[in-house]
């Protein structure tokens, strides 16, 4: 399937997809700690944009729930349990994503190579915009997370980052929400 050429990027086409960021996987996954802060102002942004986000998680039981300062922030939004690396595996997340009638899915979390790579493709087959925050995403190793990236970009994926998708989705210095986003990325 051939995706329509992404250009600007529009909070009201937009849906957050939140990929496993678990707490047994996350202590694993290289440069974790920033990771975490990037997470954490990607998603209050989004909120402040009032984008929906829809929550996934693998196999709970082994690798646990989503790390706590993510679960404060996405408690209220739906989440969906998964055994396949793809959420779009797991037919009620899949659905999901397709209620929310937005054709953009902004994709972050981890590992890159395995769980979002595999998200972002499914996604791209099933005919949305795949946007992928690359400084909200990580693997243990960086070779997995770079050539994932790389691999993601030539399959149609979007690659940005979480303050210039922030600032994009806000378009105007007069939007409403222009200062709090200001103060976010600071």
């Amino acid at each position: 399937m051939i995706n329509k050429k992404v250009g600007r990027i529009k909070a009201e086409d937009c849906v957050f997809v939140q990929v496993d960021i678990q707490e047994k996987l996350f202590p694993h996954i290289s440069d974790n700690e920033q990771l975490e802060k990037n997470l954490v102002t990607l998603i209050k942004g989004l909120k402040l944009h009032e984008i929906p986000i829809i929550v996934n998680e693998q196999y709970k039981k082994g690798i646990g729930e989503t790390i706590p300062s993510l679960r404060e922030l996405t408690d209220e939004y739906p989440h969906f349990e998964k055994t396949t690396f793809s959420c779009c595996g797991n037919e009620d997340g899949l659905s999901a994503i397709k209620a929310t009638n937005r054709n953009t899915v902004i994709l972050a979390g981890i590992e890159t190579h395995v769980c979002v790579l595999q998200t972002a493709i499914d996604l791209l087959e099933e005919g949305l915009n795949v946007v992928l925050v690359t400084d909200c995403v990580n693997s243990r190793k960086a070779v997995d997370k770079e050539t994932a990236i790389l691999r993601l970009t030539q399959a149609g994926v979007v690659p940005t980052t979480y303050e210039s998708l922030l600032f994009e989705l806000t378009v105007n210095a007069k939007n409403p929400v222009f200062k709090e986003i200001s103060k976010l990325v600071k």
